[in-house]
């Protein structure tokens, strides 16, 4: 573990927690660059706001010496996790939330870019609804056009159609993916409260709600440690899609990455399944 900066003091201050393996080296400097810009905007009205980024090598990271330098001319603590192999996406977003003690901790994907309020925006609603423990923001794809990763509780179609049907027999499934995408309640003005399930690739919590529910569910390699975590959350706090707090995401579907991703797709589904129920049409 390589650390650089001082770690966020008690109680105070952001984390931030990142976990790649074999990254878009791009990509992931675009992420850190957008981060660290939408964190000088909140020091600027935050002076002397402790921020510390954990960045969680599962495996294939090169060194990363000048987006980290950038990031600690900023102030902004950065520690690299690696050596422990590929352990899975949750298990590694937990080796850096067993270690924090900030009062809120940002769980962020590599293909993710902050707009430059994201931030500010973020923590001024947590500071103003303390009944508020996790926040998922508005999130855009490459053309800007929103993309809609709040869910209510899925059924096997609706993952099947969702993720591996061609897009012209989907068609004919669009009025229940907008149902179980949530169309007709998450847009670009309302904020809407206790949306069951939110999207991994941002998953904003106050710390302490973290802490509680021990991070993430590490029996899941990959896919489906967010819908876990999601239900769970809900269970200690409220969950709250604030579309002020706006991103844009580069990530893709399993049925893109290839057989490995659709096995592992399957099997996490299996486990999310078992334990919170089954839901067949």
């Amino acid at each position: 573990m390589k650390a650089i900066g001082a770690p966020c003091s008690d109680s105070e201050g952001l984390s931030v927690s990142i976990v790649v393996y074999h990254p878009d080296i791009a990509q992931l400097s675009t992420t850190l660059a957008s981060f660290g810009a939408a964190c000088d905007l909140l020091r600027s009205v935050r002076v002397g706001l402790p921020v510390e980024l954990y960045l969680v090598d599962n495996g294939g990271l090169p060194a990363m010496h000048a987006a980290l330098h950038a990031l600690h001319i900023r102030g902004i603590a950065c520690t690299v996790i690696s050596g422990r192999g590929n352990v899975g996406y949750g298990r590694g977003h937990n080796l850096a939330i067993e270690r924090v003690v900030s009062r809120y901790h940002l769980v962020l994907n590599p293909d993710i870019d902050l707009e430059r309020h994201a931030l500010i925006e973020a923590l001024n609603f947590l500071d103003a609804h303390a009944d508020a423990g996790l926040l998922t923001p508005w999130i855009g794809d490459n053309k800007g056009h929103q993309q809609f990763l709040c869910r209510r509780y899925p059924t096997l179609l609706d993952l099947f159609v969702r993720g591996f049907l061609p897009a012209g027999p989907r068609r004919l499934f669009t009025r229940r993916l907008a149902r179980y995408e949530m169309h007709d309640l998450i847009n670009e003005r309302d904020i809407v409260w206790d949306p069951p399930i939110v999207s991994g690739c941002f998953m904003l919590f106050r710390t302490d709600v973290l802490k509680q529910l021990a991070g993430f569910d590490a029996r899941y390699f990959l896919y489906f440690e967010d819908y876990d975590l999601s239900l769970r959350a809900h269970d200690v706090a409220r969950v709250v899609y604030a579309p002020a707090v706006r991103v844009l995401h580069h990530g893709g579907g399993a049925a893109r990455k290839g057989s490995a991703h659709i096995r592992m797709f399957a099997a996490s589904a299996y486990k999310f399944f078992n334990r919170f129920g089954w839901k067949w049409l």
